[in-house]
């Protein structure tokens, strides 16, 4: 014996949440990170460089600055220092006059030094501290200004006189002036002196300069000779020449602070270590390469050479390879975005679809499954309800109890066991109707008239109910290719269900109307209770329904109909508003739809 409790149809709808990593776009956003890290990196490194090329032909320059100075210094400065000519030579050789016209350059630097002081002389801002500060600065051995007799007035220390015998500090019982005094002493020890002496005698200016001292002014006077060639221009903003003593030889240009540890390694510069450096400064509103390389004198290094080179133009060329570069990084960032956003959308869109096709391929297979089931079921099932169908009739003929009293019950009885069997008999055949909805036979038919007989069959149940059934024919006769019997009853099923959505008096409107030049629209509306937005996206589900008898494959079975002749169904609801079903129909055979 069959039994249906042994079997069990479960029908469960899956959740296609894709919860995976986005594992390309993922990769492109690693890469392109990667890609703008290392343009980033390449454009510092660049832009680094660039700076260092610059810098480096920026040095170049004052190096070319440098040795044409040292040059000159070193002609100058041997022209300074050559050997005087020989006493009682009355020829005097080419060098030899070179020589004496050139120690005139250190007079003429002495006695302009000596004026400055008879000047400050003159205003009274001379003192000893004065003149000890102007000593120590400039090498010299004795500075001092004299009275009229020839005694010191200011002197920058006391006069070293140990090198003289006291007897010699005498002369005619009289103790020598401080003039007489240095006479001698460079009679004796050759520690020459300068003397600049007022036009009216009321004073004079001594200079002393030992063998040091006259070797620095010596320096001081061939570099200022040298530098005065070079002169300004050429992007030196200034130039100072420092000795090995960090004394000041002589300078052009903007004047800048001393140079000190602070600045660069001054013990390395000098050791030859070093053969340029350079650094960035601001003086004011100049942007200033400043620079110091070691100051070669007959290969010795004798002090300091500074140049400040305008840097302006090197700060242009940096700040446009900067921008070229950041400009460029944008544009590689801005590709990469769009990259990732079009891989990712291009990916949910791929995804979409495969989701949508995994849920058409669940669906074709629960249809399969259910039209296998209704067939089992129609086999197992159908052959006893018709015996059992039979036998009810025979009963209800045949075998009328003979107590008038139980008669009705009788009837009554048989009644409901037909119409179970009736109703059985129902719900097999929406399984096997819903199994075969997409097998069509295609003819040319109108869908008024198709329309016209469903509504001349149920007018009479939609009176009795108390609906009332309006139609609109606004496309006449609206022929398609249809497979009359299968579409004819998925617009029962429609009308049916707009007649169970109105449980009192309502009224229901038919209308056929053209979209456009390919398609018909057949729209059936209700004044029923309406639905909500999740209840429209469950109606088409098989395994969705609100009837307490019945399967609910109505909506679901009209549903694959429409799609099996290539058109769709629109539903439009709003809950106590009623609902809308409007069927799109192509008018002509669509290829591959069936």
């Amino acid at each position: 014996m069959f039994s249906l409790r042994k079997k069990k149809l479960i029908i469960s709808r899956k959740k296609y949440n894709y919860n995976g990593t986005f594992l390309q776009p993922l990769a492109v956003a690693i890469v392109s990170a990667v890609l703008v890290a290392l343009i980033l990196i390449m454009g510092l490194l660049d832009i680094r460089r660039s700076e260092t090329n610059l810098v480096g032909f920026m040095e170049d320059q004052a190096l070319n600055t440098v040795s044409v100075l040292q040059r000159l210094t070193e002609e100058n400065l041997k022209s300074i220092i050559a050997m005087p000519e020989k006493k009682g030579s009355e020829i005097k050789t080419a060098s030899q006059e070179e020589a004496t016209y050139s120690k005139k350059w250190v007079i003429e630097a002495l006695t302009e030094f000596g004026r400055k002081i008879d000047e400050e002389w003159k205003k009274g801002k001379i003192s000893n501290h004065y003149l000890h500060k102007l000593a120590v600065d400039n090498n010299f051995w004795y500075l001092a200004v004299l009275d009229s007799h020839g005694q010191a007035v200011y002197q920058s220390g006391h006069l070293k006189t140990d090198m003289l015998e006291k007897n010699e500090l005498e002369r005619g019982g009289r103790k020598l002036t401080t003039i007489e005094i240095l006479e001698l002493i460079r009679t004796k020890e050759g520690i020459g002196f300068v003397g600049l002496r007022r036009k009216d005698n009321s004073g004079t200016v001594v200079i002393n300069l030992d063998k040091p001292g006259l070797l620095y002014w010596s320096l001081k006077v061939a570099v200022e000779r040298g530098i005065k060639k070079i002169s300004e221009g050429h992007g030196i903003t200034y130039m100072q020449i420092i000795n090995d003593q960090n004394k000041l030889l002589s300078s052009i240009g903007q004047p800048v602070k001393a140079l000190s540890s602070d600045d660069f390694n001054i013990k390395e510069i000098l050791s030859g270590k070093v053969r340029i450096a350079s650094r960035k400064v601001d003086f004011d509103d100049n942007k200033i390469l400043d620079m110091a390389a070691p100051l070669y004198i007959d290969k010795k290094i004798v002090g300091i050479i500074r140049i400040g080179l305008d840097r302006g133009s090197m700060d242009k060329i940096i700040a446009e390879n900067r921008r070229n570069i950041f400009v460029f990084m944008g544009i590689v960032v801005i590709v990469a975005l769009l990259s990732m956003f079009l891989l990712y959308h291009d990916q949910n869109r791929h995804l979409a679809g495969i989701i949508e096709m995994e849920r058409r391929l669940e669906k074709a297979e629960r249809l399969s499954s259910l039209g296998q089931l209704a067939a089992g079921v129609a086999h197992e099932i159908r052959n006893p309800l018709n015996a059992i169908s039979m036998a009810t009739q025979r009963l209800k003929r045949d075998f009328v109890p003979g107590d008038q009293s139980k008669v009705d019950d009788f009837q009554n009885l048989s009644s409901v066991i037909r119409d179970e069997i009736k109703r059985l008999n129902g719900i097999i055949e929406e399984f096997l109707s819903f199994s075969k909805s997409r097998r069509l036979e295609l003819s040319e038919f109108s869908v008024v008239e198709v329309l016209q007989k469903i509504v001349s069959l149920i007018r009479e149940e939609a009176s009795a109910r108390g609906i009332t059934i309006e139609t609109r024919w606004r496309q006449i006769p609206a022929i398609i290719p249809m497979d009359i019997n299968k579409l004819q009853q998925s617009f029962l099923n429609l009308i049916k269900n707009a007649m169970e959505a109105m449980p009192a008096e309502g009224k229901i409107t038919i209308t056929v109307d053209k979209e456009g030049k390919n398609y018909i629209v057949v729209s059936i509306s209700d004044t029923g209770c309406g639905m909500t937005a999740e209840e429209i996206e469950r109606i088409f589900s098989p395994e969705y329904t609100t009837k307490e008898k019945g399967l609910g494959l109505g909506i679901p079975l009209a549903s694959e109909i429409i799609k099996g002749h290539g058109g769709e169904i629109r539903v439009i609801s709003r809950r106590g508003d009623g609902t809308t079903f409007e069927v799109v129909l192509p008018r002509e055979k669509l290829i591959d739809k069936t």
